[in-house]
């Protein structure tokens, strides 16, 4: 079982993809190399929480194939 994530960092992630989803990929590293471009946050560890659940997201986007 993972961390449940808080409804800040899900809201913000939903709206961040919406508005930038063609950059974003399934690998973690280039999107924490995304977020800072996009949306700069102070936070190392908040910005690791984001890049990890928009990571999960595009997973699971291209699962299913939308």
């Amino acid at each position: 079982m993972g961390r449940i994530k808080s409804i800040a960092i899900k809201r913000l992630g939903e709206e961040l993809i919406k508005e930038h989803g063609g950059k974003f990929s399934t690998d973690f590293e280039k999107n924490k190399k995304v977020l800072g471009e996009v949306k700069p946050i102070k936070s190392k560890r908040t910005r690791n929480i984001l890049a990890g659940y928009i990571t999960k997201k595009m997973q699971q986007i291209k699962s299913s194939g939308i």
